[in-house]
């Protein structure tokens, strides 16, 4: 019995370690998105932040200056910054604007 927990504790440790990877690579591939509607958003003055990529595929995301408030923020986050993001990393859960 003594040698399966010590097997359980080394598979933790590498399902902690692939999750971490797994998770980079996910916010790698978020920010490839986010560089892709960036200079649409800064071209009315506005912008978007990163704030948080989880390990259960959330992704929370930030809109700033000009985009912050505006009446159009919604429909922006939905049709272009989300589906860019979706199209980019297909494995984020859900996209959040905080």
């Amino acid at each position: 019995m003594n040698s399966f927990n010590g097997h359980r504790g080394k598979m933790k440790k590498a399902v902690k370690k692939v999750l971490k990877k797994d998770s980079a690579g996910m916010k790698m591939k978020v920010e490839k998105a986010l560089k892709k509607v960036r200079p649409f958003l800064q071209a009315d003055g506005g912008d978007v932040q990163l704030v948080d990529v989880t390990k259960d595929g959330v992704v929370k995301i930030k809109l700033l200056f000009a985009c912050d408030g505006c009446p159009m923020a919604s429909m922006t986050f939905k049709n272009g910054i989300e589906r860019v993001i979706k199209e980019e990393a297909p494995e984020v859960k859900s996209i959040e604007m905080v």
